[in-house]
């Protein structure tokens, strides 16, 4: 029985009973029917809580940025979020006091001039 469609395809034309197949890109819908025009950049309404630690905090501030930019605007923003999260969670790894050894000294011997 031929049903108008194709074992490997779309329906095609002249479908169930003879009747012809939608055209492609059209959508149905009741007369009058308009799609809302998307709206602008709008707040989502979040609320974050702090977190006591300052970099996190920063970062995590920036998120409210993309409140009032477009969606293309959203990237960089992340971008930045991001690398500030890395930042914070890198100086956790980083060792106490001071972050390299004492310069040599002129004769090359280790240590501080006495």
């Amino acid at each position: 029985m031929d049903d108008g469609t194709d074992e490997y395809g779309p329906p095609q034309a002249g479908g169930p009973a003879g009747q012809e197949a939608d055209p492609p890109g059209e959508v149905l819908g009741e007369p009058g029917d308009e799609v809302p025009a998307p709206a602008g950049p709008a707040p989502l309404g979040l609320v974050r809580e702090e977190t006591g630690e300052p970099r996190v905090d920063a970062a995590l501030g920036r998120l409210g940025d993309v409140d009032h930019l477009a969606t293309d605007g959203h990237l960089t923003v992340y971008e930045d979020v991001h690398q500030g999260l890395r930042a914070a969670l890198d100086a956790l790894d980083a060792p106490p006091g001071p972050s390299a050894p004492p310069p040599a000294r002129p004769d090359g011997s280790a240590g501080r001039a006495h």
